[in-house]
């Protein structure tokens, strides 16, 4: 397959668009986006303006977001543009309008034939569910019988593509129910569909957050959930492909940010962007570092008289960054997960102190006993094996005490965690060993 999709990417680097318009029918969209976007954006532009319409939208829906298909659709005269708008489903061309600037958007829309759906769509934040929604969906009335139910699905089976879920409304379009399929198929034809539907008791609203609607599909295992307003009127309904989405936009967003990248950093970006999202974050980083090495500055003169104390120095810090990494990244997952309930702050912080005094006693004795036969006697494998325990324990303290503060304050735990609990760990790591080697011995 990657051998095609570099011939197809060298067909239209050569200008063989027709050749290319032949074989992109043979496709998948997601393999024809892949091709789109390893071209450049003039190149891009020739292969959608070459590709029929239905293909050409399937395709620019399934490039990534950091391909901008957005920019390729308002490169478009307008009146293909809109055309290609009109053969995208209505969540999908509200996701990549809304990317474009007002004036660019209306240009496109005033050219669609119907746009109200889209335009609806367009008022909803993109990360919430009324911004991941579709409007098209099966519905049938709770004064239907099972035969009319199945004749009304029967009609607007031809309009809707795709359907997971059949939602019964009321006769205001009130959310009453679910239609099981099976009970559906096997219900004598007279049955009526109030007899045998599922209560609608999962729902969201239209301005929850995209990560609250997929752990709730997740956590019901639902292929779609209803989108309703503040009365219980149906307003449409999000798809369990938009969610998969949603999960890996949030956890490649979650990965840079614990890395201390700004999550506006595009894994394709150049240089200069890598380099104005990562420098305010390592500039911080030495500020902290700083404040470490000013602990060690003010006990130089216990390291000068006990020079076997500059091995263990990088020794405890590093282990004890280690394990307050083990502990902040536990944490931080189980706030993204929303498994930490409310009055569970002071369980999980005792576990992570208690995992760091253990692993501290276990790591501690190792290195205690490693330093009493390095020539500087027992005192110094005390000094060691305490300090260990110590650094430790801290660092299952501030891994877990540190996400959930900031989280609990309104700052996102996974961006700075990381530089305080590194921070926090460094400098008592410093203060144990140098503070007990200035007591113990000397």
């Amino acid at each position: 397959m990657r051998k095609l999709l570099d011939r197809m990417v060298d067909l239209v680097r050569r200008g063989e668009l027709a050749l290319f318009t032949r074989r992109a029918h043979d496709f998948e969209p997601a393999d024809l986006a892949e091709v789109l976007t390893a071209l450049d954006e003039k190149e891009r532009v020739s292969a959608v303006q070459a590709l029929p319409p239905e293909l050409s939208s399937q395709a620019l829906a399934e490039m990534p977001e950091e391909a901008h298909a957005e920019e390729t659709l308002a490169a478009l005269d307008p009146d293909l543009a809109a055309e290609i708008v009109g053969e995208l489903d209505d969540d999908d061309a509200a996701d990549i309008l809304g990317e474009l600037d007002p004036k660019r958007q209306e240009q496109i829309l005033s050219a669609v034939e119907d746009r109200s759906e889209v335009d609806q769509l367009l008022r909803y934040h993109e990360e919430t569910a009324g911004g991941l929604m579709t409007t098209h969906m099966v519905t049938v009335t709770d004064t239907s019988t099972a035969e009319q139910a199945l004749e009304e699905i029967r009609r607007q089976a031809e309009e809707v593509e795709d359907f997971y879920q059949v939602f019964v409304v009321d006769s205001d379009n009130h959310l009453v129910g679910t239609l099981p399929f099976k009970d559906l198929v096997i219900s004598r034809p007279e049955r009526p569909v109030r007899s045998f539907m599922t209560d609608a008791d999962i729902f969201v609203t239209p301005d929850l957050d995209q990560e609250e609607v997929a752990r709730l599909m997740a956590r019901y295992n639902l292929p779609s959930v209803p989108v309703v307003d503040g009365l219980g009127h149906l307003l449409g309904r999000v798809t369990f492909d938009d969610v998969i989405d949603v999960v890996e936009a949030e956890t490649t967003e979650d990965l840079l940010k614990f890395g201390g990248v700004s999550p506006d950093e595009e894994l394709g970006a150049g240089w200069e962007t890598a380099v104005r999202s990562r420098l305010p974050w390592l500039s911080i980083n030495l500020l902290t570092a700083f404040l470490a090495g000013g602990v060690v500055y003010s006990f130089q003169h216990t390291i000068q008289r006990t020079l076997a104390l500059a091995v263990w120095m990088p020794i405890i810090a590093g282990m004890g960054g280690n394990a307050g990494t083990q502990a902040l990244v536990v944490t931080v997952r189980r706030l993204a997960l929303g498994l930490l309930p409310e009055k569970g702050f002071t369980r999980v912080v005792g576990k992570e102190v208690l995992v760091g005094i253990i692993n501290g006693l276990a790591i501690g004795t190792v290195v205690g006993v490693v330093a009493a036969f390095m020539g500087e006697g027992p005192r110094l494998g005390l000094v060691v094996f305490l300090a260990m325990v110590g650094n430790l324990m801290v660092a299952g303290f501030a891994g877990a005490f540190i996400p959930i503060l900031l989280e609990r304050s309104g700052v996102d735990p996974a961006v700075a965690s990381s530089i305080f609990v590194t921070t926090f760990t460094d400098v008592c790591g410093f203060l144990l060993l140098l503070g007990l080697a200035g007591m113990l011995l000397l």
